[in-house]
């Protein structure tokens, strides 16, 4: 009953949907462009660190230090910044921009927060089914922040999505299989690159269903830098030091993936030289 019930919402959902539009892009063969979203900003403050720092402004400057980087190093490679001062943008427009401009890879970068102050470490999140209630917690504490667009219940680029159904969030993973592959792969490779050098542990590449990478016409993903909720996390995010080495760790995840895409494109005449097996690689 469960199932059927499932399958109802879902073709539901894409009936009444008129933004849910199929996605016509191929992946890239090279990384030419990248848009970094720093989550949040405006009105919308994100997570509360303990009244000492909130989201938004860690995410913007962590942001802004990984966008120095690329541009320095990789000087073929064009940034982009959905926001590069505190300013609210809605959360349509973030991927939207990324779309307009035809760019190659979506990194939006967030802190994640919990009630248990212990909870401790980074995630990376790219989109899919979120198969733990810990996964949908994250996805619903995000796309929360379509509460900071008044018009967000008629706004039809949402369907009528409710952030407070449970139900609600289920829609939104059975999309952009077109980059399902390359977005697992610099996941991976942004969690095992950060690890090597910051002192916020990993917790893993995870999948769930977040408004911020619905429809992004290209690889996609969500960077929880760690929990401003947690005393060690909070002290490394808030000073310069730390939000160097997350930088620079997401850096070193972009300059690999730009190396192995090139590569593998260049060796194989376009194809992909190996396909990942998400079932192994992703922690649910």
């Amino acid at each position: 009953m469960r199932i059927v019930i499932f399958s109802f919402l879902l073709a539901l959902f894409f009936l009444v949907l008129p933004s849910a539009k199929p996605i016509n892009r191929m992946p890239a063969k090279q990384l030419k462009t990248i848009v970094i979203d720093p989550g949040h900003g405006g009105l919308d403050p994100g997570c509360n660190g303990a009244n000492e720092i909130w989201e938004k402004a860690v995410t913007l400057a962590v942001s802004l230090k990984l966008g120095k980087l690329i541009s320095d190093s990789l000087e073929d490679v064009n940034v982009v910044f959905t926001r590069n001062t505190d300013k609210f943008v809605e959360l349509w427009e973030r991927p939207n921009m990324a779309n307009r401009i035809k760019a190659d890879l979506f990194i939006s970068i967030h802190c994640n927060s919990n009630v248990n102050t212990t909870a401790a470490g980074s995630e990376t999140y790219f989109m899919g089914l979120h198969k733990t209630q810990g996964n949908l917690d994250v996805a619903k504490r995000e796309n929360a922040a379509i509460k900071f667009e008044s018009n967000y219940k008629t706004n039809d680029r949402y369907g009528g999505f409710d952030p407070n159904s449970p139900e609600g969030h289920i829609i939104f993973t059975l999309v952009q299989n077109a980059f399902l592959q390359q977005s697992l792969k610099f996941s991976s490779l942004v969690e095992a690159q950060t690890n090597k050098i910051s002192r916020i542990k990993s917790r893993g590449v995870k999948q769930a269903g977040f408004l911020v990478l619905w429809q992004a016409a290209m690889p996609s993903v969500l960077v929880e830098t760690g929990f401003l909720t947690n005393t060690g996390d909070r002290g490394f995010l808030k000073s310069e030091e730390g939000q160097k080495t997350i930088a620079k760790g997401i850096f070193r995840a972009v300059r690999q993936y730009k190396k192995d895409l090139e590569k593998a494109f260049a060796s194989k005449g376009g194809e992909s030289s190996k396909r990942t097996d998400d079932s192994s690689a992703v922690q649910r």
